[in-house]
């Protein structure tokens, strides 16, 4: 199946206080992993940022498009948009710029699920919905427009009227255990983990201190068995 990837970058870093995307992990940058993690698809690779915010690193990759927010300051709903008009695919594979850990085989298995559906989401717990690591196809255009111009920005406000395959906690733990696809990172405290983590196959004792985003209402776990 033809899919397009898009990398959503175009946020404001807040919590972090400078843009956590220049960030290193493994001596690359945070993006640079992203863009490593998806290069296996050997498709093309959309970043999304904001208007106001230019790309501040040069990204090694041949495939690679930078757009930016068709609706300024909407938030991630915004940016997936952005991307899904400006993609040349049908499915669409999106991710937030800072999951340092994506499992290349739980998405794979969610793109072999996405035929007729309009979003492939996974639900990693009761309530944990994960939409900035899911399938979207073109489908969801005319829904993502309305659901911005009347400025309602919750992404999952517009799965429920999508036909959506939820991929739930057991699918995703046959691919990925620990579910450290879903890392993100948000505070110098997640930063902090995800490099240890990187660094060694042992526990980290760091412990989470900032306030969780949308990609993280879950418990961290503190080993990594493979990159």
């Amino acid at each position: 199946m033809e899919i397009s990837c898009i990398i959503l970058a175009g946020g404001h870093s807040s919590r972090m206080g400078r843009d956590k995307t220049l960030e290193n992990i493994s001596n690359r940058s945070l993006l640079q992993l992203v863009v490593d993690s998806l290069s296996g698809y050997d498709c093309e690779i959309i970043i999304a940022t904001a208007a106001n915010k230019p790309l501040q690193q040069h990204i090694d990759y041949p495939k690679l498009r930078i757009v930016s927010d068709i609706y300024p300051d909407k938030g991630p709903l915004g940016g997936i948009y952005t991307g899904l008009t400006a993609s040349n695919s049908f499915y669409n594979l999106v991710v937030a710029g800072d999951m340092p850990f994506l499992s290349a085989e739980l998405l794979r298995y969610m793109i072999e699920l996405s035929h007729g559906f309009d979003a492939v989401v996974p639900r990693s717990g009761e309530g944990m919905v994960n939409p900035l690591h899911a399938i979207y196809s073109k489908n969801c255009l005319g829904n993502m427009k309305t659901q911005l111009e009347r400025n309602q920005l919750e992404v999952c406000s517009v799965l429920n009227t999508l036909h959506v395959r939820y991929v739930e906690r057991a699918e995703c733990q046959r691919f990925d255990p620990q579910l450290l696809t879903f890392f993100n990172i948000n505070c110098q405290a997640d930063l902090d983990q995800a490099v240890a983590l990187a660094a060694n196959d042992r526990p980290c004792q760091r412990k989470r201190t900032c306030h969780p985003g949308p990609q993280s209402r879950r418990q961290l776990p503190t080993t990594i068995n493979q990159l």
